[in-house]
C-alpha cells in the first residue's frame, strides 16, 4: 500500500522521495509542572515544530497557563505507555524529580532532567549511571551550556586563548517575591542549591571538580531562609567564588560571569545576554590585542537551543557532550556549595 503522506505529495508536485529525507518528528512528553521551569520548557517544545510532536502531560489537576491548551493529560504510567513515546521533561519539584527520571530510563525514554536534579546525591549518581548504562540521553536543565556567550568563553579556554584559568567570579540572584522566597525556604540548601547550581555547572566545565568547598550563608532575615550565599570553590591553582542572593532588589542585572587567566580575562554580564568583554595580553582567535566587548545573537527563545541539542542527540546527528562523571561532579559540588553533605 502506498502511504498517505507519499500520494498526497505526488498530488501536489512534491516527490515522494522528499518526504522519506523529512526525520520523524521526536515524541516527547512531560512529567510534572510545578518546577519553575516548567512552562517555558514546553513553551520551547511546542514551537519547536520541526522537531518535536509534544503528546502528553502528567501532571497533578489540569496546570494552569495557556501553553498547556490541548495537550492531553493523563497519569505517568499512561505517558510513558504512549506508542512510540522517545523522551520526557522531568518538571517535578526537586523532591520526586530523580524518581520520575530514573522510571523514565527504565521505561527506554530519553530525559531531559531539570535542574538542580536531586537533593539525594547517592541517589541522583544511580540515576545518572543507569542512563549511561542504558545508552539513554540525561540532559540536565542547565540552560548556560546552550548560550552563546558560555559557548564561545568554553572554547577560549579550551583553546588555550585565555592561558592557565586562576579566578572565576559568578553570581546570580534575584528579588525573591513571597512564592519564590517559600520555595527556596522549603529547601534545606536554599538558593544557592535552586538557582546557582548553574553557575556551578559552568565552573566545572572550566575547572572540573575542585578539591575543597567552603560554604557561607549569610540570611537577610530572621525567617531562618538562605537567601544570601556565598561559597568558594578550591583548586590547586585556582579559586572560583560563587554568590547567590535572593535580596538583591537589581539582581536580574547584577548576573555576571568573569574568569581571568595568566593571558586574558572574559566577563558575562548581564549572564543571559550573550554581551561580554574580552581582555588579552596577546592577539588570539581572531580577537586583538586589548579590550574588546562583544554581543552575539540570542536563540529566539531561552530554552530553544537545549532541546535542538536534544534532538540531535536522539536523532544520532551528534554524541552528547556532557559525561555522567560530570553530571555528577556538578550535584555533588551544588551540595557542598549550599552547605549541604552529598548524602
Amino acid at each position: 500500500m502506498i502511504p498517505r503522506r507519499f500520494f498526497l505529495g505526488t498530488l501536489l508536485g512534491i516527490s515522494p522521495l522528499a518526504f522519506a529525507l523529512q526525520p520523524r518528528l521526536i515524541r516527547i512528553a512531560q512529567i510534572g509542572a510545578e518546577h519553575s521551569h516548567a512552562g517555558g520548557k514546553l513553551e520551547a517544545l511546542r514551537h519547536l515544530t520541526s522537531l518535536y510532536e509534544v503528546a502528553a502531560v502528567s501532571a497533578a489537576g489540569r496546570p494552569s497557563g495557556a501553553v498547556y491548551a490541548g495537550i492531553p493529560l493523563m497519569e505517568e504510567t499512561e505517558l510513558l505507555a504512549i506508542p512510540d513515546l522517545q523522551a520526557v521533561t522531568v518538571e517535578t519539584r526537586v523532591e520526586e524529580a530523580c524518581g520520575a527520571a530514573l522510571r523514565a530510563l527504565r521505561a527506554g525514554k530519553h530525559v531531559h532532567l531539570d535542574k538542580p536534579g536531586a537533593l539525594s546525591h547517592p541517589e541522583f549518581r544511580a540515576m545518572r549511571l543507569e542512563a549511561e548504562r542504558r545508552g539513554l540521553c540525561l540532559q540536565m536543565g542547565y540552560m548556560l551550556r546552550a548560550n552563546p556567550a558560555f559557548e564561545w568563553l568554553f572554547k577560549a579556554v579550551r583553546a588555550g586563548w585565555l592561558g592557565e584559568v586562576l579566578e572565576i567570579d559568578a553570581a546570580m540572584g534575584k528579588m525573591a517575591d513571597p512564592k519564590t522566597r517559600s520555595a527556596i525556604g522549603a529547601l534545606e540548601g536554599g538558593g544557592m542549591f535552586e538557582l546557582a547550581c548553574h553557575l556551578i555547572d559552568a565552573v566545572l566545565t572550566i575547572l572540573g571538580k575542585p578539591t575543597e568547598v567552603v560554604a557561607r550563608s549569610t540570611p537577610s532575615n530572621n525567617d531562618s531562609v538562605r537567601d544570601n550565599q556565598i561559597a568558594l570553590l578550591v583548586y590547586p591553582r585556582a579559586t572560583a567564588t560563587i554568590r547567590c542572593n535572593h535580596a538583591d532588589p537589581f539582581g536580574s542585572a547584577h548576573r555576571r560571569f568573569k574568569v581571568t587567566g595568566t593571558k586574558g580575562a572574559v566577563e558575562i554580564q548581564p549572564l543571559e545576554s550573550g554581551e561580554f568583554s574580552v581582555s588579552l595580553v596577546e592577539s588570539a582567535g581572531g580577537m586583538k590585542k586589548g579590550v574588546q566587548h562583544l554581543k552575539l545573537p540570542l536563540p529566539r527563545g531561552r530554552y530553544d537551543e537545549e532541546f535542538v541539542e536534544l534532538a540531535r542527540v536522539i536523532r544520532g546527528e551528534k554524541a552528547y557532550g556532557w559525561s555522567a562523571a560530570h553530571d555528577i561532579a556538578v550535584h555533588e559540588t551544588v551540595l557542598l556549595a549550599a552547605g549541604l553533605a552529598p548524602r
